[in-house]
């Protein structure tokens, strides 16, 4: 059997960063020997959360998208945008500060890397069970001021995927993978996360640093 390629990159330029992402290009080595340029979006990640209450209702959030125009239904989320934080614990204070909710049972439902093609952003979709209501922290603003929170029947969030109301990549794979599970625990919370991304974390670290 041939050897796989191994797509070496022959040189990197850094074109946008930002508070949230970065742009560069890569010259990357073909298979056949000819160099291609590739646009690679730099993300922080995100960790995103299926939280299931006794009722077999997902808690679902209505919140304003600026880049497609229009609120969208999606799991709490948020970006891993705390030096050296452990996922597990972003997703905590996420399911805290969007849904106003602790939970007793984490597991890890699924992992996503949602544009492969051009960045190296990832998500990792928590399960939480056994909620309490502990209320959302005053002195939100921007759109999370704006964001509305439902309990919706998990056979009902399913149809709502399927027919086209739920987009959000993230949503839709933990909607699937709630209930495909039927009930079970997903991974443990400390389970692997292979393609967490780390390039623009350091990039945050090196200018703390400078």
């Amino acid at each position: 059997m041939t050897d796989r390629h191994e797509f070496a990159v022959e040189s990197s330029a850094d074109v946008y960063e930002g508070r949230v992402m970065a742009l560069r290009t890569d010259r990357v080595v073909m298979p056949g020997g000819r160099v291609a340029t590739r646009e690679i979006m730099e993300h922080p990640g995100a960790v995103a959360i299926a939280a299931l209450d006794d009722e077999d209702r997902i808690v679902l959030i209505l919140q304003y998208r600026h880049a497609v125009g229009r609120r969208l239904w999606e799991l709490p989320a948020g970006l891993l945008d705390v030096a050296g934080e452990d996922p597990a614990v972003t997703a905590r204070r996420e399911l805290h500060e969007e849904a106003g909710l602790e939970a007793r049972e984490w597991s890890v439902l699924v992992d996503t890397v949602p544009s492969p093609g051009f960045s190296d952003e990832a998500v990792r979709v928590y399960l939480a069970r056994g909620l309490t209501d502990v209320g959302r922290p005053a002195g939100e603003d921007d759109e999370e001021a704006d964001l509305q929170v439902h309990r919706v029947p998990l056979d009902e969030a399913l149809a709502m995927v399927l027919d086209g109301t739920i987009v959000n990549g993230a949503t839709v794979a933990g909607v699937l993978a709630v209930h495909a599970l039927s009930g079970r625990a997903g991974r443990p919370v400390d389970a692997p996360w292979v393609d967490r991304p780390r390039r623009f974390a350091a990039r945050l670290a090196a200018r703390a640093a400078d």
